[in-house]
């Protein structure tokens, strides 16, 4: 009996060997970088990580200041772009961030990304105030509808995410959940590829996929009297001079229009007279196409503005 329980665990111990092996090396799983909460209370990566995207077609990289894509080679005229999900853009390989097609069309500036999924409007802004100290022409904050709701505590309370407290008037940072549990699931590779496929509840926070928020109709504002105190805040509390909201396609039209009597500077994006789809198939993230078409749109117009 006992040298049949040691075979079994001897095979035990190689299936778990030979599974982690193989998952590995066909990057059946992504690999997903470590994150951090620096001492501004900023969720962001550690530094000089890089790693595989599903399937093994391309690399992520995270850049000595703890943020995905390459830094500029100057900081001279430099256009900040900040953003959740789509920013971050580890879907995509490096040539394809918006800094590289931002450079392109606008070569005289230079551009430096700050993303990360779940990154919510009043983090974007807390972002952007630390990255004020590089002294940058303008700061580029990529936004649609849940950006707003989710930084809202009183309209949908997330732990997890930086949001204003509208009755107290400050701000709650994020914390990170299981940080422990995280780090040892994306580090056992076979491991984490059963719990993606097997997961102890269906309300699990620890996802293989960038974060994406669902956009709302361009109609029918929820809460429409917090997004108003949101602004309000933010116009109070944020240099917003030199900033720009860039919503996505479809955002709802209330929200641009009370940022614009704000006197924020907008650009809307439009992905409707393209005959040719933004996103993948799979996945309402920007394609390489799609961040192409989002950079030319921003730069026409900047270079209007």
């Amino acid at each position: 009996m006992k040298k049949f329980l040691k075979n079994i665990l001897v095979f035990f111990l190689l299936a778990l060997i030979v599974g982690e092996i193989v998952v590995r090396m066909t990057h059946t799983m992504s690999d997903i970088p470590q994150r951090t909460i620096d001492e501004h209370g900023i969720q962001k990566y550690y530094p000089n990580q890089d790693g595989y995207w599903k399937g093994g077609d391309h690399k992520w990289d995270i850049n000595k200041l703890g943020w995905p894509g390459e830094l500029p080679q100057s900081y001279d005229n430099i256009i900040m772009v900040i953003g959740d999900s789509f920013i971050e853009n580890f879907m995509n390989p490096n040539e394809c961030h918006q800094s590289v097609f931002l450079k392109q069309n606008l070569e005289s500036y230079n551009f430096m990304e700050a993303g990360r999924s779940g990154v919510s409007l009043i983090e974007a802004m807390e972002i952007s105030k630390n990255l004020d100290s590089l002294k940058p022409v303008k700061t580029l904050v990529y936004v649609n509808d849940n950006d707003f709701y989710e930084s809202i505590v009183e309209v949908k309370p997330m732990q997890d995410i930086t949001q204003l407290n509208l009755k107290s008037n400050t701000i709650v940072y994020g914390e990170m959940k299981a940080p422990v549990f995280k780090k040892i699931l994306y580090n056992w590779k076979l491991l984490y590829y059963f719990y993606t496929r097997f997961p102890l509840n269906s309300t699990s926070d620890v996802k293989e996929e960038p974060a994406i928020k669902k956009v709302e109709n361009k109609s029918g504002l929820k809460s429409k009297a917090e997004v108003s105190q949101l602004i309000e805040y933010i116009i109070e509390n944020y240099n917003v001079s030199n900033k720009t909201f860039v919503f996505h396609p479809k955002t709802n039209t209330e929200i641009i229009e009370l940022c614009k009597q704000a006197g924020i500077n907008i650009i809307t994006l439009d992905s409707s007279k393209d005959n040719k789809s933004w996103t993948f198939d799979y996945d309402r993230h920007w394609t390489c196409y799609g961040h192409e078409q989002v950079a030319k749109q921003i730069a026409n117009a900047l270079s209007k503005s």
